[in-house]
């Protein structure tokens, strides 16, 4: 009788994170690169007493971090495990509303898993034929905004004057700008925030800065949202970061040169594969993330993804209307997208035959 009480749900599916070693996994965007040497340091050197002691609840060394970086006030910043942590939080605190928050059709899987979790109402324009958000869908009555931007799966980017068009065509509404991917060649919608006291942009440090595995996501919006958010939160769990993970992120954060070595590497391998990919036959839009959204124009994407797995290279397959002739690809190293490439050259090859 007891399960008459228990809130179900349909849950995310992440990545496939396979126990091997000997794969070639790009299934899951994570940056192929280590993180800044100063992380490693970090840990080195870390006092392990301290963590028989609570963490700093505002995790005030990394606020700090990140407000100089981005050059806001640490009021303006809100920290939390992992980007999805802050959209979950985000969700929670902003989107109360009767009306349905908005996001499109084809977009990041999590949301429609928060909305349903938390009851939220919500309502999915579609993208046009060309993958992009049309800014007009979202200037009709809503609970709230929320999109990926360079959108995901696809790696499509909304110009900044069309997100602007947005926020600025609802201010009973909060917009949240979803930038997991906007370092590897995106426009960050990040100036706005001191036109737009209804606009929230949030970062992650798991794809541009290699520290997936620590799980440090970030906001960045008006001093007045910030403090509803970390209202929430503390509402919730105070400690929700541990010291370790703040000083690592804060080391990363400042080591400004290696990031922007490492982004260039991966948008440089990323423009190579789309030359490599069309001449086998492959349609992509045009991505400015750390992932190439392909279909082949005569093998199905089903089968390529078997064949992928079934000789080590992990992909990503969405079964979804709309996108179920897709591969999401993340862009590795040199040595793993050739491998890619080898492998698509030889099988497409042999398919003829």
């Amino acid at each position: 009788m007891w399960e008459k009480n228990v809130r179900r749900v349909i849950p995310y599916t992440p990545g496939e994170q396979p126990g091997r070693r000997d794969i070639t996994k790009l299934n899951t965007n994570e940056n192929p690169y280590p993180p800044a040497p100063g992380v490693e340091k970090t840990l080195r050197e870390f006092e392990a007493g301290l963590l028989r002691l609570y963490p700093d609840p505002e995790a005030a060394q990394l606020t700090e971090a990140i407000a100089e970086r981005y050059d806001v006030s640490p009021e303006q910043v809100f920290v939390g495990v992992g980007s999805d942590d802050v959209l979950a939080m985000a969700f929670l605190t902003f989107f109360h509303g009767k009306e349905p928050i908005l996001f499109p059709d084809v977009t990041y899987s999590f949301y429609d898993v928060w909305a349903s979790l938390f009851g939220i109402p919500y309502r999915c324009p579609p993208l046009d034929t060309q993958f992009r958000i049309r800014p007009e869908d979202y200037l009709a009555p809503n609970g709230g905004i929320v999109f990926p931007n360079p959108n995901a799966p696809t790696g499509v980017m909304l110009p900044v004057d069309q997100v602007e068009r947005i926020v600025a065509g609802n201010p009973g509404s909060v917009v949240i700008v979803d930038e997991a991917y906007v370092d590897f060649g995106g426009e960050s919608a990040l100036p706005l925030v001191e036109r737009y006291d209804n606009l929230l942009v949030v970062q992650t440090f798991s794809k541009s800065r290699s520290l997936a595995g620590l799980r440090i996501g970030f906001a960045i919006g008006s001093r007045k949202l910030i403090r509803y958010l970390n209202d929430v939160k503390f509402s919730f769990n105070s400690y929700t970061m541990n010291s370790l993970t703040i000083a690592c992120g804060k080391t990363c954060m400042e080591d400004e040169g290696y990031f922007q070595k490492t982004v260039a590497r991966i948008v440089a391998t990323r423009e190579r594969m789309k030359k490599e990919l069309a001449a086998l036959g492959f349609s992509f839009p045009d991505s400015v993330a750390n992932f190439l959204f392909i279909r082949h124009e005569n093998v199905p994407a089903p089968e390529l993804f078997g064949a992928l797995k079934e000789n080590g290279i992990y992909v990503r397959y969405f079964a979804k209307p709309r996108i179920d002739e897709y591969l999401r690809v993340t862009v590795g190293t040199d040595e793993q997208a050739d491998r890619l490439l080898d492998f698509f050259k030889k099988y497409l090859n042999d398919r003829r035959a």
